[in-house]
């Protein structure tokens, strides 16, 4: 019952002068405000990367072909043709922690169906690649051994070819030319967005390895590939399965010890990690440099909870005089700052909330909105109320009521 007579006289206080209390509040509703739209796009940007991370594939180890030297210049790493489809076969029967191996073969050109063309990626690879990549078929069939062991001119379409193709029609079953050569579409992959480093992943065209190898890239070198995509059995495994493919290539192309190897592997489970880490920390850094603005504001409600406590030094004098302890005036004062706070960061929230809606639809960029990022806020902002309220409220509860009465 006491609580909610301080409660009454903390609101009507506060109403007495509407534009000092909001103004009071603005600093907490801007700092609320800023701190749920800011975690909202960071959370969005976290989700966008796993999403993409996700699209790739899990536990994959990427090997790829080792550098050449000509005229006593050495080019990068897949400048050299020093994998073969045997290579692939190979880690994948001789390499207990590994699942699939799959070579591949990656080219460019133009695709045409009727009167209708695209310039595309075209990828030559083995049947275990779409394992791999755990990326299935949503129509038709996918591509499989009898067509990669009798080199069948047959292809499977990304959302993005098909639509710019076909539009809303079914291509399965058509003939397409890809560079000059008939191909028949036999599936449409699913749909996997954008990946990490921002390129269409449906903008391919996927045909059998051997196919690739006697038809679209010239070679002088047979089944030759540009690289061996590996998946291991377990995430535990990937560390040891890249030790094993090494082992294994290295007695396969004869490397000495104290060589160069011509391979190289990538852990991409690892470099992804990174990269997920980066986004988190990112989002956290937006939620710690809108906070800074919390404090100002809760800076901002401690100064005006001193004028009050000086504007209104006869009152309290008046209400000691008639029987109030001292606690009852740090508890009144303690109330008013908490409900500045509180109701400043329900605003914020509001606003917060509605900002991260809005920059969602209108740059097309997703945010999440946690119910945890919003439970934080409103805590957060009471807790900067008792933190910054308490000194102004402990001054007015240590005023002689004597002193007070007499104040002007």
């Amino acid at each position: 019952m006491k609580f909610l007579q301080t409660l009454k006289i903390a609101i009507r206080a506060l109403y007495t002068n509407k534009m000092r209390s909001f103004l009071t509040m603005l600093g907490i509703i801007i700092g609320i405000a800023a701190v749920i739209a800011m975690m909202a796009v960071g959370t969005g940007a976290s989700y966008v990367i796993s999403q993409q991370i996700a699209s790739i594939g899990s536990n994959i180890i990427l090997v790829l072909p080792g550098s050449m030297t000509s005229g006593g210049l050495r080019s990068g790493s897949g400048g050299a043709q020093t994998l073969s489809s045997d290579d692939s076969r190979a880690i994948m029967t001789e390499c207990p922690s590994v699942a699939y191996a799959a070579g591949t073969l990656r080219t460019s050109g133009q695709i045409v169906s009727g009167n209708m063309n695209w310039s595309s990626v075209i990828m030559g690879g083995m049947p275990e690649l779409f394992d791999i990549r755990e990326w299935p078929v949503v129509s038709g069939r996918p591509i499989n051994q009898e067509d990669e062991n009798g080199a069948i001119k047959v292809c499977l379409l990304g959302q993005t070819v098909a639509e710019n193709l076909f539009g809303a029609a079914d291509p399965v079953g058509n003939i397409i030319r890809i560079k000059k050569i008939p191909f028949t579409v036999i599936g449409i992959l699913d749909r996997k967005g954008q990946s990490p480093q921002g390129q269409d992943q449906d903008d391919a065209v996927f045909v059998p390895l051997r196919t690739a190898q006697r038809n679209l890239v010239r070679s002088q070198r047979t089944g030759i590939v540009s690289s061996i995509i590996v998946k291991a059995k377990s995430e535990e495994l990937i560390s040891k399965a890249e030790s094993e493919i090494q082992a294994l290539l290295k007695q396969r192309h004869r490397i000495s010890n104290g060589k160069d190897p011509d391979f190289s592997t990538r852990n991409l489970s690892e470099i992804l990690a990174v990269a997920e880490k980066s986004s988190k920390a990112m989002s956290l850094l937006l939620g710690a440099v809108a906070s800074i603005s919390l404090i100002v504001g809760g800076i901002g409600i401690m100064n005006i909870m001193l004028v009050s406590v000086t504007e209104r030094t006869r009152e309290i004098g008046i209400r000691m005089a008639i029987g109030a302890k001292k606690n009852d005036i740090l508890l009144q004062f303690m109330t008013e700052a908490v409900l500045l706070t509180m109701l400043g960061g329900l605003i914020g929230i509001a606003l917060g909330v509605g900002g991260a809606t809005t920059v969602s639809r209108m740059l097309a960029w997703p945010t999440m909105i946690s119910f945890q990022s919003i439970a934080i806020a409103f805590i957060f902002s009471g807790a900067i109320g008792i933190f910054f309220g308490f000194y102004p409220a402990k001054k007015a509860a240590g005023l002689n009521p004597i002193d007070a009465l007499r104040y002007e």
